[in-house]
């Protein structure tokens, strides 16, 4: 993937098909321990310990459609390369939580990408879900949170053309250009 925002998107639609109604995604950026860090949270229906020790393996899936699931294995994969490290917690009928910490100088991270996409993308694939997106650089910090939108809009849906609109350019604008990374 091209992207942080795809494998983050990738990881929340894993969150979506376990059943979340809540999905917590944070992104912070520290240069001067040269590091930025993603993790994704969910209160789906988590893994069983068996399953958790496999997850990383790309031929290891719960999916039907198909017998690969490469999301978290590329995950971990692009975290180690960036000489970072990954981890991943689940706790069966309370969530899973993934991790990825990558060295910001490392020439192997890619961009973060468009985050403003992922979010609505994922608004409009789960209208019900309640997303909470942290984005935190060096002291600053921007934080989305869907189910506190729900109650300034009240009757408005989030999947309303000109809500979806709006939350792009608002994340957009408060990710200061952070696109790159």
């Amino acid at each position: 993937m091209k992207e942080l925002a795809l494998y983050i998107l990738d990881l929340s639609q894993n969150s979506i098909r376990a059943g979340a109604k809540n999905i917590y995604i944070e992104i912070n950026i520290d240069t001067s321990k040269d590091m930025l860090k993603v993790s994704i949270e969910d209160d789906g229906c988590g893994m069983s310990e068996e399953l958790l020790k496999k997850v990383t393996d790309p031929f290891i899936t719960t999916r039907k459609e198909r017998k690969v699931g490469l999301g978290i294995p590329l995950f971990k994969e692009l975290a180690q390369l960036c000489e970072g490290n990954f981890e991943i917690f689940s706790v069966e009928g309370k969530g899973t939580k993934i991790i990825g910490i990558f060295k910001l100088s490392s020439i192997d991270l890619v961009p973060i990408g468009d985050m403003a996409s992922t979010i609505v993308s994922l608004i409009l694939s789960a209208p019900d879900l309640d997303i909470v997106y942290k984005y935190s650089k060096d002291g600053y910090e921007f934080l989305l949170d869907t189910k506190e939108l729900r109650k300034v809009l009240k009757e408005v849906s989030l999947n309303d053309i000109k809500v979806l609109n709006w939350i792009r350019e608002y994340v957009e604008e408060n990710m200061k250009g952070d696109t790159e990374v």
